[in-house]
């Protein structure tokens, strides 16, 4: 039997993303470090675009705590933070010093410097009285802090801005002399005098430019990235600050470059022009969900991240009329700046544990916060910290409070106990 080929008319339909919606929501869903690489390349395509830097600021909204606390002029904003440093990163300390295998003299300095942590990862209390409280001399717990700032991440146990930053600077390798004279006029640096600073050093502007734009990349803090919803060390997307009717949410302009049409009309005019309004509307999407974030969670700028609100996407989606899927996207690699610190956007949404209980993030907070509180040669186990919160109205199982304390990076009790200079336990 002979077969014969025929030809059929079916009709079906998919789903066909068009160039422009795919870099709508590739747009969307970018940081903006991310965002800066795809217009920069968007540039390089098509000549009718023009991408031009951000605005010249010296120092990211990170810096600006960092500043007040040496008396710069970096604006009136003081970083809340808890009175001692986050146990995730005495905890990481402590391991750090264990391995060193320090005699017992030198081991009770190293744990009484530990103790002066701030939660920047800074030295809070003068040298000498630690010293004296651990029964050193000064020239011993000063080789003794000599050696702890040789401990990751660099720049923990500096004393100030400046040997945090020059910790890292000669971690990195690029520690010279430039550098170190940069270094040592970090007033002018923070207001932007980069011509006096350059006769000062004598040295080119644009070589004294180059440091900045190094010093830039360097954390002001690193014990902070110890704590719960830290973002890393970048510019954030967006900046929180408190203003006459309240909590202000705006863009970080220094983050973000400026496009324009180029003069000379020419072919990709066209996609120039809608490129440009697909990033105002992804700069605008992302604004209006960080305000209707924000809204829900100003307890949490106001008194900390044990204030966090329970908050879903859906229920953010819902009060925009948007899409869960594009809050999403929005909130993926979205970092705003806070007084609180720089925290991520998708960090601050945190189911209620029942019902209308507190929030989970609320709760890794408070328990953070017990184990920071506790003393040090009776730490508190994982069913005395669930009991506790049970007494704070905040019942919970004891193997939820093990998975937040894992989440958290803290070891379990037998793991935080101290031990004191004869190396026997404390306590």
């Amino acid at each position: 039997m002979s077969q014969r080929s025929r030809i059929r008319i079916e009709q079906s339909q998919r789903l066909s993303l068009n160039t422009r919606l795919v870099a709508s929501i590739r747009l969307i869903a970018s940081d903006s470090p991310g965002l800066s690489r795809f217009l920069e390349d968007a540039a390089a395509a098509n000549p009718q675009l023009v991408v031009e830097p951000p605005p010249q600021g010296d120092w990211l909204p990170r810096w600006t705590t960092a500043f007040a606390r040496m008396g710069g002029t970096a604006g009136p904003q003081i970083e809340q933070l808890a009175d001692t440093a986050a146990p995730g990163l005495l905890a990481h300390v402590e391991a750090q010093i264990v391995a060193l295998r320090l005699p017992a003299a030198e081991l009770r300095l190293a744990h009484a410097l530990a103790d002066g942590l701030e939660p920047s990862g800074w030295l809070g209390r003068p040298l000498p009285q630690v010293a004296a409280e651990a029964g050193a001399s000064p020239e011993a717990a000063e080789a003794m802090l000599r050696r702890l700032q040789g401990l990751e991440p660099a720049g923990l146990f500096a004393r100030n801005l400046a040997e945090c930053l020059r910790l890292q600077a000669a971690d990195q390798g690029w520690l010279d002399p430039l550098a170190d004279a940069v270094l040592d006029r970090l007033p002018l640096v923070a207001q932007g005098d980069i011509a006096r600073l350059a006769r000062q050093v004598r040295a080119p502007e644009t070589a004294v430019r180059q440091v900045i734009r190094r010093i830039r990349g360097l954390d002001p803090k690193p014990g902070a990235r110890f704590g719960p919803c830290v973002a890393p060390i970048r510019e954030p997307d967006l900046m929180a600050r408190r203003g006459p009717d309240g909590w202000e949410v705006a863009l970080n302009a220094s983050s973000l470059p400026s496009l324009r049409l180029a003069e000379d009309k020419g072919p990709g005019r066209a996609e120039a022009r809608a490129l440009i309004r697909m990033v105002e509307g992804r700069n605008a999407t992302l604004l209006r969900v960080a305000r209707e974030i924000l809204i829900r969670q100003a307890p949490a700028l106001d008194e900390g991240l044990g204030a966090l609100q329970p908050m879903t996407m859906a229920e953010v989606a819902a009060a925009l009329s948007l899409n869960q899927s594009t809050v999403s996207r929005v909130v993926a690699g979205a970092a705003i700046d806070t007084p609180r610190g720089t925290w991520w956007l998708r960090a601050l949404f945190s189911q209620a544990i029942r019902g209308q209980g507190p929030s989970a993030a609320s709760l890794r907070e408070a328990l953070a916060r017990m184990v920071a509180q506790e003393d040090p040669a009776a730490p508190l186990s994982d069913a005395d910290l669930a009991a506790q919160l049970a007494g704070a109205g905040a019942p919970v199982a004891r193997r939820t409070v093990a998975k937040y304390r894992e989440m958290l990076g803290i070891p379990p009790a037998h793991q935080r106990r101290r031990r004191d200079s004869s190396g026997r336990l404390r306590g």
